[in-house]
């Protein structure tokens, strides 16, 4: 991984050298794994329980996707995600549903990153 990759990774939110620990240094293994993230349906999932007020789905899908992140040292959505997830567990349904402009603007901005 180049340096000018590497830091458009970070500025997105991604912590590069933990996620590459994980990935025990195999900059290919995390590569691929980057790649897959922008196909994740959790996000999408996510967006359509919201929209349909469908809280049990909401949470699966923000838990799922906090999951994902946390794998990926995503570390701005993760902490995010799990800030959503506790407000869904709360029963804060608003508190939840306010963080997802937020969400939506990270989690572009990682799929901007990690397509380009």
């Amino acid at each position: 991984m180049d340096a000018m990759r590497k830091q458009k990774l970070v500025d997105a939110g991604i912590d590069v050298d933990g996620a590459l620990e994980r990935f025990m240094n195999n900059e290919g293994l995390l590569e691929r794994f980057l790649n897959k993230f922008p196909a994740d349906p959790n996000h999408a999932a996510l967006t359509e329980a919201i929209a349909a007020g469908d809280k049990e789905k909401a949470l699966a899908a923000a838990h799922t996707m906090k999951g994902v992140c946390g794998n990926l040292s995503m570390t701005a959505l993760f902490d995010l995600l799990t800030r959503q997830v506790a407000a869904f567990r709360a029963d804060d349904w608003e508190g939840a549903v306010a963080m997802m402009p937020e969400l939506d603007r990270m989690y572009d901005g990682l799929c901007a990153a990690i397509t380009q």
